[in-house]
């Protein structure tokens, strides 16, 4: 299994699961992903579910796209795009409020997954990060998740300029709700938080994320689909292709 559900009364956990990869996202991996995340979709409203946390299994949250597939074969990246979109738009509209436990460091897309939950909680000294466009990749598919997270100017500026940043620095703009000393220290910040969380109401949480997500944008499924198309479609390009085939070992 490379993704995991697990539904304790109100609480639910979702987890990546590929830490010989370091939970670097696959075909197989987001198409499993896609389908506990629907899966938790429909079993909320049923269960009483109020909260759920995304985790990575292992040492990392999540290295992003896993590069020697998207150079496996012509539309390998595509494909790979296409599908972690359709998952930012299944993780944004579950009906109980999703927390992400960054556990490692979270980079491209997994960082990307981290701006689609509704808090998030990582350390000072972690490795998060947009490193898209130093790779020849466009950062499109995260772009509109990222904008809604921390603001037009400030995504710009982390989107353009790309790199690496320290887990201080992403709690600093925005994309981290809550911050703590260590790595060892995530998984009891994170239970802490669930078990505020875990006490709503499962209907009233559900409405009013319906609700945030109408008022910032989220709700726009056709501009989300429409940004992963433009990473799609760079991402196919010879340039990015060689810029990739230079910088990872196939």
């Amino acid at each position: 299994m490379l993704a995991n559900l697990t539904v304790s009364g109100p609480v639910a956990s979702l987890t990546i699961n590929r830490p010989d990869a370091r939970n670097a996202l696959s075909l197989e991996l987001l198409n499993e992903l896609h389908a506990k995340a629907s899966e938790l979709a429909q079993r909320a409203p049923r269960e009483g579910i109020t909260v759920a946390t995304l985790t990575g299994e292992g040492k990392a949250f999540c290295a992003g796209l896993d590069l020697k597939q998207v150079l496996s074969g012509p539309d390998a990246g595509r494909d790979l795009l296409r599908k972690l979109g359709e998952l930012c738009i299944v993780l944004r509209t579950l009906p109980c409020t999703l927390v992400a436990a960054v556990n490692g460091p979270a980079v491209g897309g997994g960082c990307g997954l981290v701006t689609v939950c509704d808090l998030a909680i990582t350390y000072t000294d972690n490795k998060m990060g947009f490193p898209e466009v130093d790779l020849g990749i466009c950062p499109a598919v995260v772009a509109p998740w990222l904008v809604r997270k921390i603001g037009a100017g400030k995504a710009r500026q982390v989107l353009l300029t790309g790199g690496i940043m320290s887990g201080s620095d992403a709690h600093a703009l925005g994309i981290v709700s809550t911050l703590v000393p260590t790595a060892a220290d995530v998984a009891g910040a994170t239970q802490t938080l669930v078990s505020r969380l875990a006490t709503g109401g499962q209907q009233a949480i559900a409405a009013t994320k319906k609700l945030l997500n109408e008022l910032d944008g989220s709700a726009d499924v056709a501009l989300s689909r429409r940004a992963a198309e433009l990473s799609a479609d760079i991402i196919a390009t010879k340039e990015t292709q060689e810029m990739l085939r230079k910088k990872v070992s196939v």
